[in-house]
């Protein structure tokens, strides 16, 4: 089962990031050009923020299950961390839920704006964040 989650958990990646990148470059462009704010706009940031929130669901399966998560704190505890192994214990958790939190409020805050121009500055800011903050923490070496 920890191989399968394991797997999901990285190919799932690929299918968020995928999506916010292009959230954030819409958003951009949308911002820049002053374009109406559409439906297809609201979807694309709707699409984001589910495949980020699927993402931290099956993260948190997995930081539980794995022996990179929680069992590498418990095993060797805060002090024996190695720089790998703290990256996979505690700065890629941490870092991707606040990133998360970012885009749930760049979600959220988008709905309360009256122009297009001010939704996609909110979506371009906060999902922007989102998406630089999952960037630096994500374990590169296990990709590739």
């Amino acid at each position: 089962m920890y191989n399968f989650i394991q797997k999901f958990h990285s190919g799932w990646a690929y299918l968020a990031l995928l999506l916010l990148i292009i959230v954030v470059v819409n958003s951009i462009i949308g911002m820049t050009s002053k374009k109406e704010f559409t439906a297809t706009d609201r979807k694309l940031g709707l699409f984001g923020l589910i495949a980020t929130h699927t993402q931290l669901l099956i993260g948190l399966i997995l930081y539980f299950v794995s022996p990179n998560g929680l069992n590498m704190i418990k095993t060797v505890g805060m002090a024996g961390l190695t720089a790998e192994s703290r990256l996979l214990a505690l700065e890629h958790p941490a870092i991707n839920i606040l990133a998360i939190i970012l885009i749930t409020v760049g979600w959220s805050k988008h709905k309360t704006k009256e122009t297009g121009e001010a939704k996609f500055k909110v979506f371009s800011i906060f999902y922007g964040l989102g998406l630089l903050l999952i960037l630096i923490r994500i374990p590169w070496h296990l990709w590739f």
